[in-house]
């Protein structure tokens, strides 16, 4: 199998999950982004990727973005939100953090595929990206990658979608945010 077969195969399912996403609770989702003081992200693994890529962006945009762990992370208040990235729901990690979370009356919004899991218990919204978890359930969406890799490529470009729609809710020049890239580089 040829580059071009593989990479249009792969463009096809992006495409066909991100149009299968709820425009409303995306919609959502970024309202809870605007009246949080501090988002903070937690995932694990190549999710845990895509998010600290999300959390970056949104910084670009003036967002307060701390990634779980990070060594400057404030304390989280009921102000704040909490972005939980977990296909499953399921993850030890993710789960622990988002029920501590709620002991500080934080807000937690969970991006994930499987509706019915236990991250459920803990989440105030939720953000469904309509593909196989690790659980490979009955009402998954397949894909020919390996393993979740749908998933995490879903989770980095609604990270982006969600800061191209600041972006031009806000009317923000496009110039201007270089002012929020690093420049120790």
């Amino acid at each position: 199998m040829s580059y071009n077969d593989v990479q249009n195969e792969i463009k096809a399912e992006l495409s066909n999950t991100l149009e299968s996403i709820d425009n409303d609770s995306v919609e959502t989702l970024l309202k809870e982004i605007k009246q949080a003081d501090k988002v903070f992200f937690v995932g694990v693994g190549r999710v845990l990727l895509s998010l600290q890529a999300v959390a970056k962006r949104l910084a670009h945009l003036g967002v307060k973005t701390y990634v779980v762990g990070q060594i400057t992370e404030p304390a989280i208040t009921d102000k704040d939100l909490l972005i939980v990235g977990s296909g499953s729901g399921e993850s030890a990690f993710p789960l622990i953090i988002a029920k501590k979370a709620k002991q500080f009356d934080a807000r937690v919004a969970h991006i994930g595929a499987n509706p019915d899991c236990s991250m459920k218990d803990y989440s105030d919204h939720f953000v469904r990206i309509p593909v196989a978890t690790k659980f490979n359930l009955p009402n998954e969406t397949p894909s020919v990658q390996p393993m979740t890799s749908l998933f995490e490529q879903s989770l980095l470009l609604l990270g982006d979608s969600l800061a191209l729609m600041l972006v031009r809710e806000q009317n923000i020049d496009m110039h201007s945010l270089w002012e929020y890239h690093a420049n120790l580089e």
